[in-house]
C-alpha cells in the first residue's frame, strides 16, 4: 500500500487536507503519515500486553536502524528513512511518540490534565512537529504552535471516542474531570462523561487557538492545508458538542458537504495571504519538549518574519496556490450551476447553467494541471 493510500484509508480529513499540499511537502507528510500510523497500529492490533510490548521493541530497533543507517525491514520504517532523509526530523521526536505508545501499552490512567496533556503531546504533539519539517517550517517560533494543534487534534479525538476506548479497556478523561472515580471495567454513561468531555473540548479549543496563531509560520499553500484540517477536525468536536457530550450518541462525524465548507471558507481566508511571501525551506534547529500554554515562548512570541526566497520562485509558489485554488472554486461552481440546472428558479435560464457547468468543469483540470506544473518547478529550483 502506497503512503497516499495509506493516509486514504485511515483518514478522511489528513487526506482531504493532503491534496492541498505542494507536491514536495505532500509527500514528505505522507510518508511521516504512514509511519506514524503503522506503528499506532502496530500497538492497537496486538493481540495482548505481551504481543504489544513486543511490538514496542521491534519499532524502537526500526528507529535506531533508521537513523544509524541500517536497511530497514517493512515498508512503514522505510517511510520513516525517507521522511527523516528528506527533511531531517530530529530522533527524538518518533521516540518521543514511541514513549507515548508505551503509555497505551501500560494502560497508563490519568489523574490530572497535565498528565493527559503529556500524552497528547507524545502522540500527537510531536506528530506536529515532525511535520514542521516536512512542511518547510523555518522559524523555530512556529514549532510550539505546531505541538499544541497536534494536542487540539487528539483532545478532540478522545473527546469523540470516549465510548470506543472505555470498551477497548482505555480511559483517556482525568480522574479530576469525573464526578466520582470509576470502578474496573463500569460502563462510562452520559451522566458521569458529558460534563468531562465538555471539558476536554474546552481545552482543546484553546490548543486551536495557539495552533492558528502559527499558521503564519507556514507558506500560503501548506498554511491552506494545515487550517483546512484544523477546521475539519474542530468541528468534529463541535459534532459531539451538538449531541450535548454524549458518549451514547455514537462516533460524530463531519460530513462531505460540512468538509466541502470549510474547504471553501479556508480558501477565501487564505487567498489574501498568497501573495505574502514564502518562506526559505530548511529545517528547524530548535527540539521542542511538551510545551503549556502558558510557556514563555509564546507569550512573548513575535509576529512570524519569514526569510524570503527569491521574487521568482515566491511567484511561482502564489501563482500555483491561486491556479489550485481557481481549480477548486470552478469545481464548486460546476456543482452549484448543475444544480440550478436541475431546479431551476426560473424558465428564463434555459440552458445558460448546462453552458456554465461545462464550462467550469473543463476550466477545473486546467487550471489543476497549471498548478500542479508551477509546483513542480517550484520543487526543482
Amino acid at each position: 500500500m502506497s503512503d497516499r493510500e495509506v493516509i486514504r484509508r485511515h483518514s478522511k480529513s489528513f487526506a482531504l487536507a493532503s491534496r492541498l499540499l505542494p507536491r514536495e511537502a505532500r509527500e514528505r507528510a505522507e510518508a511521516l503519515y504512514a509511519w506514524c500510523r503503522a506503528a499506532d497500529d502496530r500497538i492497537d492490533y496486538a493481540t495482548d500486553p505481551a504481543g504489544a510490548e513486543a511490538a514496542l521493541r521491534e519499532l524502537r530497533t526500526e528507529v535506531d536502524d533508521v537513523y544509524a543507517g541500517r536497511p530497514v525491514a517493512t515498508p512503514a520504517a522505510d517511510a520513516l528513512r525517507r521522511a527523516v532523509a528528506a527533511c531531517g526530523i530530529p530522533r527524538e521526536y518518533p521516540l518521543e511518540l514511541l514513549a507515548g505508545f508505551e503509555m497505551d501499552v501500560r494502560n497508563t490512567q490519568y489523574a490530572t490534565a497535565d498528565e493527559l496533556l503529556l500524552y497528547c503531546h507524545r502522540v500527537a504533539g510531536v506528530v506536529g512537529l515532525m511535520m514542521c519539517h516536512a512542511l518547510g517550517v523555518t522559524d523555530d517560533a512556529g514549532l510550539p504552535h505546531a505541538a499544541h494543534l497536534g494536542i487540539a487534534m487528539q483532545l478532540t479525538n478522545i473527546a469523540r471516542d470516549v465510548a470506543e476506548d472505555r470498551e477497548r479497556g482505555r480511559m483517556y478523561l482525568p480522574a479530576e474531570w469525573l464526578p466520582r472515580p470509576l470502578a474496573p471495567g463500569e460502563p462510562l454513561t452520559d451522566a458521569v462523561a458529558a460534563a468531562a468531555v465538555r471539558r476536554c473540548l474546552e481545552l482543546a479549543d484553546r490548543y486551536y487557538e495557539s495552533g492558528e496563531a502559527g499558521l503564519g509560520y507556514l507558506s500560503p499553500r501548506c498554511r491552506l492545508a494545515i487550517r483546512t484540517a484544523s477546521r475539519v477536525y474542530r468541528a468534529i468536536g463541535e459534532k459531539v458538542a451538538a449531541q450535548g457530550y454524549r458518549p451514547s450518541a455514537g462516533r460524530a462525524v463531519v460530513g462531505t458537504r460540512r468538509k466541502l465548507t470549510i474547504l471553501a471558507r479556508s480558501v477565501v481566508v487564505s487567498l489574501p495571504e498568497l501573495f505574502a511571501g514564502t518562506p526559505a525551506t530548511r529545517p528547524p534547529a530548535d527540539i521542542v519538549s511538551f510545551c503549556p500554554l502558558s510557556d514563555p515562548r509564546l507569550m512573548n512570541c513575535p509576529n512570524p518574519r519569514p526569510t524570503m526566497i527569491s521574487a521568482t520562485q515566491s511567484w511561482r509558489d502564489a501563482a500555483s496556490t491561486v491556479a489550485f485554488a481557481l481549480a477548486l472554486t470552478a469545481i464548486m461552481g460546476a456543482a452549484l450551476f448543475v444544480t440550478v440546472g436541475i431546479n431551476p428558479k426560473t424558465e428564463g435560464f434555459g440552458n445558460s447553467p448546462w453552458y456554465y457547468a461545462g464550462g467550469s468543469l473543463t476550466a477545473a483540470p486546467l487550471l489543476y494541471a497549471l498548478s500542479r506544473r508551477l509546483d513542480k518547478r517550484l520543487s526543482h529550483m
